[in-house]
């Protein structure tokens, strides 16, 4: 293996997050290395849906529009009972405030070869296949360059490399989270699930949503994934089969609701079981997310049931909250405690959704205690209950909250959108119709519904960040009443387009710059390239 000619950033596996993560890397200009056990991408289904979110992120990525050619929106989450009559229905729109459908449905690795094409054309990337990597050694000055200690397939010589920073999108038998002592906290759920994928030709009962039957006995979940390709999840003992003649026939039973099916020994290519597999859908968060210039991000940070599909999308928010702030110290001496905002932002959230997914998943699949029924008969009232589905949706992603990097003002004005992210519309730049962010492109941002005085201007050049009026952008009004709504003349958006500061109506001026510019831009002080030992 011949050895790095810089010293990048290292990220330790290539799946969706790592790629994601180095391709984030490369918009701000940073190198990365991803190292990866394996030879080529996994070619069965995981991961099966994001959010609106997750569709700008991939935006930022470079590849929205190329995954648009094979996701598929879907409509919602459906709860029924053991009859699968609706209890209730989550919808989602086509067009969320992120500009994208809210929830879209896809193959993973139709993603991941999507993924590994883009980083294949940038240069400030580079992919070694085929490495198992060892150990992860720091000094204890946290600025330090990383070593780590790899192998090569085939090869029992021991190989090292320094890294700037190394970010462990290695799954949940992460070995950086060894490395940097992270021990799991258990939120308590653990279920076992057969996943099972299918093609089929034959007419199958769908509303272009996902369907979770919440039963005690036989908990369900089932989704269509494309044209011909589905996905039935069961809570089913570990010594159930589902295949041979006998598990045939079971599974056969199993998925009567949806689809036709005549017995299993008449079966022939028109239902197709392409994949199953057997998981423990666990809840858990690591202690820490960094020690030094070594970060957990995806799985190897968190972990938690798919009952809201959130399981992809927060490995790759782990990736857009990062990146930024790592290519801001690497490249501009941003101060190093700009990254202790990585956890402090983060892990709240992702301990959100987790417990969000565990609630949901209990209530849901009913667990097997005497409190079941209640809990199913619970969820069905307050489901009835006007707004509360709609709450329940939006609130997957909370605002984040105070901090270095969330400036919220003591009063109520202008507060609320403070943590929140920018919406998205369609506006025209240069006669031509884009989406918002490729007007921002990769920087801070201004947005401002007043002419800019000579104070927001200051704050715009320090930090590199374009001022745009929102009554130039030609849009449909959603920024104008996004910031009426919120009280505010204007808004200093972050490089991932969630507001870091306001300036409420009528008061003129942002809270007080000095305190974040000082973490931010290197005014003070310009770190050189430290030479690798």
């Amino acid at each position: 293996m011949k050895a790095a000619s810089w010293r990048p950033v290292v990220i330790i596996g290539a799946g969706p997050v790592g790629v994601t993560a180095a391709l984030l890397l490369a918009r701000h200009g940073v190198h990365s290395l991803l190292l990866e056990r394996h030879r080529d991408i996994y070619p069965l289904p995981r991961a099966v849906v994001v959010d609106d979110e997750v569709r700008r992120i991939l935006q930022s990525a470079g590849i929205h529009e190329e995954f648009a050619s094979f996701a598929r929106p879907a409509r919602g989450l459906r709860l029924l009972n053991a009859q699968h009559r609706v209890i209730a229905e989550f919808r989602r729109t086509q067009r969320g405030r992120h500009g994208f459908p809210q929830t879209s449905m896809f193959d993973q690795p139709d993603l991941e070869r999507l993924l590994r094409d883009a980083l294949a054309s940038r240069p400030e990337c580079e992919l070694w296949g085929g490495v198992e990597v060892v150990s992860i050694t720091q000094d204890t000055d946290d600025t330090a360059p990383v070593r780590v200690s790899f192998r090569s397939d085939g090869s029992d010589e021991l190989e090292h490399l320094w890294a700037d920073a190394v970010l462990g999108c290695d799954g949940a038998g992460s070995i950086t989270r060894d490395a940097i002592g992270a021990v799991w906290e258990d939120l308590h759920f653990e279920e076992s699930w057969r996943v099972i994928d299918v093609r089929t030709s034959r007419p199958v009962r769908t509303w272009e949503g996902v369907d979770q039957v919440c039963c005690p006995t036989q908990p369900a979940t089932f989704m269509r994934l494309g044209e011909d390709r589905y996905r039935w999840e069961f809570r089913l003992a570990d010594d159930t089969p589902v295949d041979g003649p006998e598990g045939l026939e079971h599974l056969r039973e199993l998925v009567a609701p949806w689809v036709d099916l005549p017995s299993a020994a008449q079966w022939g290519d028109d239902f197709e079981v392409i994949r199953q597999a057997h998981y423990t859908f666990r809840a858990r968060l690591a202690d820490r997310w960094r020690q030094g210039r070594v970060f957990l991000l995806g799985d190897a940070a968190h972990l938690t049931p798919p009952f809201i599909g959130q399981g992809l999308c927060a490995g790759l928010r782990d990736a857009r909250n990062l990146t930024w702030k790592l290519a801001r110290v690497i490249q501009q001496g941003a101060d190093d405690r700009l990254l202790d905002t990585y956890q402090q932002e983060r892990k709240p959230h992702a301990r959100h959704v987790i417990r969000l997914a565990v609630a949901l998943g209990w209530a849901m699949t009913g667990g097997q205690d005497h409190g079941a029924a209640l809990r199913r008969t619970l969820v069905g009232a307050a489901c009835r209950i006007p707004g509360v589905t709609t709450m329940v949706s939006r609130d997957l992603s909370p605002a984040l909250t105070a901090g270095p990097l969330v400036r919220r003002r003591p009063r109520l004005t202008g507060r609320a959108l403070a943590g929140t992210f920018c919406p998205q519309p369609w506006v025209m730049h240069d006669g031509r119709r884009v989406r918002l962010d490729d007007v921002l492109e990769d920087s801070f941002a201004v947005l401002t519904a007043v002419p800019p005085t000579s104070r927001i201007t200051d704050v715009a050049t320090a930090l590199g960040a374009p001022v745009v009026r929102v009554h130039d952008l030609g849009d449909d009004g959603t920024l104008a009443a996004w910031l009426a709504r919120g009280r505010a003349d204007a808004v200093l958006l972050r490089p991932d387009r969630v507001v870091l500061d306001t300036i409420p109506t009528g008061t003129g001026d942002f809270t007080d710059p000095a305190a974040w510019a000082r973490l931010l831009h290197k005014a003070r002080r310009t770190v050189e390239a430290r030479p690798a030992p």
